[in-house]
């Protein structure tokens, strides 16, 4: 069982210091009309993996996620597999999703966009559709923000009134090197308990609804919920859990882009009891406002106080996440709880601020996935 409104504080928050970068981590860089229907749709491009088709090698993957975290492990996995079913979150209130959901009451099309876009090839024709996909308009008219994918995806959900046909007729028209999927048929919302949200009254408890919100909310979350409670799964994401040989969870906004799949009942079902093994790949950084003060032990506790029965295999994480032999133990400690043994690699990009490289993220992945 999953106790969602159960209260979870970290037993070390305090010992570490605020990200350097505000949300950095999760600002993963984006790549630089007849009627349709589903009997009639043309051949445009090699159709994505479906769980159950042959193809032609690498391990069998389904990455859960949202945003920018799931773009960064999307865009290392399609290097390693081309048997990859990514499972996103639809739970994003803001900007052109925000604006979509609230007008036309569809599920919110971002980050089923990012991963399409992630999952598009190195080709000229991959590198052309994954930049129209994200390209906004600019302005200040009606379609100012709104992103071309965002408008696409919708204007096929309307046509064929299939959310996850829809998804894999865009994908076979950007040529996808793999299937994506809303974990859930219905638009969700994400509730938690935060204390601290009035920084004058640091121990007071606030309710903030809404992901864009929380994403804004100073102080620190302490639960998070779904609504509607209980939401149904989508059964394809079910069943490219159950025929997975790895499942990945992370990295991204840990309240609001990972641990929303656990709180939906059948997918967090599937994730414990799946053949599957299964894998968290930890942030470089505490994210701003979710995580401030966290240390990688911590985003592993806080997954196992929100889905006690979930084990797990494998946990990734850079060294430079590590500050110390003391962090180090408890991270190998809090591992070994879940089953799990910490594998180190090296999958910080250079520069400055905390992105996953794809290349080595993917070269770090390949022999675990082997």
């Amino acid at each position: 069982m999953i106790d969602d409104s159960a209260q979870y504080r970290p037993t070390t928050p305090s010992s570490r210091p605020p990200a350097a970068a505000p949300d950095a981590a999760f600002r993963e860089q984006e790549p630089p009309q007849p009627t349709a229907s589903a009997a009639s749709a043309p051949a445009l491009a090699p159709a994505p993996f479906i769980p159950g088709r042959s193809a032609s090698g690498g391990s069998t993957v389904v990455a859960l996620g949202g945003g920018h975290g799931l773009y960064a492990c999307l865009s290392a996995l399609r290097r390693v597999t081309d048997r990859l079913t990514a499972v996103v979150t639809v739970a994003d209130d803001g900007g052109s999703s925000g604006r979509i959901r609230r007008e036309l009451a569809v599920l919110p099309p971002g980050d089923l966009r990012m991963a399409l876009a992630a999952l598009c090839g190195d080709d000229e024709w991959g590198r052309t559709w994954a930049r129209a996909l994200q390209h906004r308009f600019a302005g200040d008219g009606q379609l100012a923000g709104h992103a071309l994918g965002n408008l696409l995806i919708v204007a096929l959900w309307e046509q064929l009134d299939d959310p996850v046909g829809a998804l894999d007729l865009v994908g076979r028209l950007l040529g996808a090197q793999g299937r994506v999927l809303p974990m859930s048929a219905v638009p969700l919302e994400i509730e938690a308990t935060v204390r601290g949200a009035d920084p004058e009254h640091p121990d007071a408890i606030k309710t903030v609804r809404g992901q864009h919100a929380l994403a804004k909310t100073p102080g620190e979350v302490l639960a998070v919920r779904l609504l509607p409670e209980n939401p149904p799964a989508v059964r394809e994401a079910v069943a490219a859990i159950h025929e997975a040989d790895w499942a990945i969870l992370g990295p991204g906004s840990w309240f609001t882009s990972v641990l929303p799949h656990l709180l939906v009942p059948q997918l967090a079902e599937a994730l414990t009891s799946t053949r599957a093994r299964r894998m968290v790949v930890l942030n470089l950084v505490p994210q701003e406002g979710e995580t401030d003060g966290y240390t990688p032990a911590d985003h592993l506790e806080v997954l196992a106080a929100h889905a006690p029965a979930l084990r797990l295999d494998a946990v990734v994480v850079d060294p430079t996440s590590i500050r110390g032999a003391e962090e180090a133990r408890q991270l190998t400690k809090a591992a070994a709880a879940l089953g799990a043994q910490v594998h180190t690699a090296a999958v910080a990009a250079d520069g400055d601020l905390p992105y996953h490289d794809p290349h080595r993220l993917a070269e770090a992945l390949r022999p675990l996935l082997a």
